[in-house]
C-alpha cells in the first residue's frame, strides 16, 4: 500500500538548510488520529525537542475531530515521537554541539494505518541564502524555458 501525504511543511525547505531527515512514529489519542487522516493537521510553526531521553513534538496543530464530543483532543498539546533510543542520543549530541534544530517536514499516513513524521535536522539561514536560492530558482526556470523554446 502506498504513503498517503497528510502535510507537508514548506516554510521548512524555505527559512532552513536540511542537513538530514529521519521517520519517526508519533503516539495520537484516538480523535487525533481520525483528524489527521482527514488531513487537518498544520506543521507550520512545528518544532521537536529532546527531554528526559524522549523527543516531543511542540506547536503542530491537529484541529480537533468534529463528531469527537468531550473526548477531543487540545489541539496543541505536546506529541511524543517514536525513535531507537541510540538515535535519539545521536541526535541530542549533535544538536547541542553544533547548535541545529529538528522540524517536521511531513507527516503521512503509512500502510493505510499508522501516521508518521519526517523529522529533519536543519540549520537556519540567512535572509542572503534567501534571496541566493530564489536567483538560482528564478535562472533555472529562465534556462529551461530558453531549451524549451530552442526545440521549437
Amino acid at each position: 500500500m502506498e504513503d498517503r501525504k497528510v502535510a507537508t511543511n514548506r516554510k521548512a525547505r524555505h527559512d532552513y538548510f536540511i542537513l538530514e531527515s529521519w521517520e519517526c512514529g508519533i503516539v495520537l489519542t484516538g480523535t487525533e488520529i481520525k483528524s489527521v487522516r482527514e488531513g487537518r493537521v498544520n506543521l507550520k510553526d512545528g518544532y521537536a525537542a529532546i527531554k528526559e531521553g524522549e523527543i516531543w513534538l511542540f506547536n503542530v496543530h491537529i484541529s480537533p475531530y468534529e463528531k469527537g464530543s468531550y473526548y477531543n483532543h487540545e489541539p496543541l498539546r505536546p506529541r511524543k515521537l517514536l525513535m531507537h533510543k541510540k538515535e535519539i542520543m545521536r541526535l541530542m549530541g549533535k544538536i547541542k554541539e553544533k547548535g541545529l534544530t529538528l522540524v517536521p517536514l511531513s507527516m503521512y499516513i503509512k500502510e493505510g494505518k499508522r501516521a508518521k513524521v519526517e523529522l529533519a535536522m536543519v540549520k537556519g539561514k540567512t535572509s542572503y541564502d534567501k534571496r541566493e536560492a530564489i536567483a538560482a530558482r528564478d535562472a533555472k526556470r529562465a534556462m529551461d524555458k530558453a531549451v524549451k523554446m530552442n526545440n521549437r
